[in-house]
């Protein structure tokens, strides 16, 4: 194949794992070859949750919205939460969700209460509020939960005593 322009190549939208990539190795500026399913399981592999964006904007990215069971008027968070809006409805009951000890550091979680049964916070771990809030002040309020440190959280928002 003679020499052209990227800008002249044909598009492949669904390339196959044996298509080969052409690359520059960073470390010698040789260009070597690499087949997709080699490049797409080094990407796997690699921690991606943790790409610094240089503090540019992120957009196109929405977090899941749950509405979980809640058993016994209480709800326990767990790892699964993590970066998620959780729209609590339990009617007219007031309701409790335990923070208990085992969420790491960066876990975060959004609150609505959807209901006008009061959404109350408690467990094992640290719940810190500037003032001493443990409460979402009432139905459609909102809150935000974040790990600062392992088992140790700040709990702000629409919040009341």
């Amino acid at each position: 194949m003679a020499n052209k322009k990227i800008s002249e190549l044909g598009v492949l939208t669904t390339p196959a794992g044996a298509d080969i990539l052409a690359i520059v190795d960073d470390t010698d500026t040789t260009t070597k070859q690499v087949s997709v399913t080699n490049l797409m399981g080094q990407a796997s592999a690699s921690n991606l949750s943790s790409y610094d964006f240089d503090d540019n904007q992120i957009e196109g990215f929405s977090a899941k919205v749950d509405t979980p069971t809640i058993t016994a008027n209480a709800y326990t968070l767990t790892d699964a939460d993590n970066g998620r809006v959780l729209a609590l409805n339990n009617g007219t009951t007031a309701m409790t969700v335990n923070i208990n000890t085992g969420l790491t550091a960066g876990f975060n979680c959004s609150f609505i209460q959807t209901g006008s049964g009061q959404v109350s916070f408690a467990g094992t771990a640290t719940v810190n509020n500037r003032q001493s809030h443990t409460k979402i002040n009432g139905q459609y309020g909102v809150a935000s939960l974040v790990a600062y440190a392992a088992d140790t959280f700040v709990l702000a928002g629409d919040t009341a005593s």
